[in-house]
């Protein structure tokens, strides 16, 4: 039962109006200042006594069988509530609307998107109701006291409708929020073959994740063999500069290149000491390179090139006339 569930029966242990009152305004406060008819009638409310709330301005209508208490003004999150309980017992918010309240992707769309069991009601307005074939109960949570798919449920219901680019920019905001990881979600896609966007997803992945899993030994080899097949002078590997080891040193250009994979370089803590590091080395006139281990797998000619421009002495340019 939930925390919810288990409020509404103490709640309702008095029924007089002054309680029932008290038990209302509790019960909105728990959801974003909206109710549903039926829990009103939950907690004592007969029709008569909803009509009469209603006509006096203490329950403005948000959707069908479903309220406003005491104003009119909700926030998005309100609104999100609302149009799930419109839509009864296991409904739930998803896709476009459960990214946005996880906070992966933003969403202007004037409807709210809601999955609904097979059997659940049909709703109009503004809610887009979707029904799918399964949605087990692991693939469902709560966030902000709104039910909602899991990230990763919404992830994979996302993958149907965004193209694969965008498809991985959500997959950067899943993973910076840490809310899942690859491995799940991979799985997640392998569990739903029939979603519409499981294959979509795997392929991503498949794409996307290539090169995380690099440790230092192979990226080493990884750019060495860059600079070996684009003909760049061969680096020193991990030298100290100035008291720092660095992954590779042209030491005659005075140019450092890092090679950093993102399972080791994803912390707040890492990201600043490495530009701390860089801004020291740069004090000791070394210039320092970055490239990610998904750039060195996937664009070793533009890294090639990046690196070739930063080893050829610059020419001077002309003075800029204002």
């Amino acid at each position: 039962m939930t925390e919810l569930g288990r409020l509404l029966p103490s709640m309702t242990a008095e029924p007089g109006p002054p309680r029932v009152d008290a038990t209302l305004a509790a019960l909105a406060s728990a959801q974003h200042g909206v109710v549903s008819r039926a829990q009103l009638r939950g907690v004592g409310l007969g029709e008569s006594s909803i009509g009469q709330r209603v006509t006096a301005g203490r329950l403005h209508r948000v959707h069908r069988s479903v309220y406003a208490v005491g104003h009119t003004v909700l926030t998005q999150r309100g609104y999100w509530m609302a149009a799930v309980l419109a839509c009864g017992p296991g409904a739930v918010l998803s896709h476009a609307s459960a990214a946005a309240l996880w906070g992966i992707r933003f969403s202007d769309s004037a409807y709210t998107d809601v999955t609904v069991p097979r059997t659940g009601r049909r709703t109009r307005g503004r809610i887009r109701v979707h029904r799918p074939r399964t949605l087990p109960p692991s693939e469902v949570t709560t966030r902000h006291a709104i039910p909602v798919t899991t990230a990763g449920r919404t992830v994979l219901d996302m993958a149907a409708r965004l193209s694969e680019s965008h498809l991985e920019n959500l997959l950067d905001q899943v993973e910076r929020r840490e809310l899942t990881d690859y491995p799940a979600l991979d799985a997640l896609a392998r569990a739903h073959t029939g979603h519409k966007g499981a294959a979509k997803l795997s392929r991503t992945l498949r794409t996307y994740e290539a090169g995380t899993q690099l440790t230092r030994s192979d990226l080493e080899i990884l750019f060495r063999q860059l600079c070996k097949d684009h003909g760049l002078p061969d680096p020193w590997v991990n030298h100290t500069v100035h008291g720092k080891e660095v992954d590779f040193l042209f030491n005659d250009a005075s140019l450092i290149v890092e090679a950093d994979s993102w399972t080791y370089h994803k912390t707040r803590r890492s990201f600043e000491s490495d530009r701390a590091r860089d801004a020291h080395l740069a004090r000791a006139g070394y210039r320092t390179l970055r490239f990610t281990d998904r750039q060195l797998t996937h664009e070793p000619s533009t890294v090639a090139q990046t690196v070739r421009t930063a080893l050829t002495p610059a020419s001077p340019r002309p003075r800029t006339q204002r």
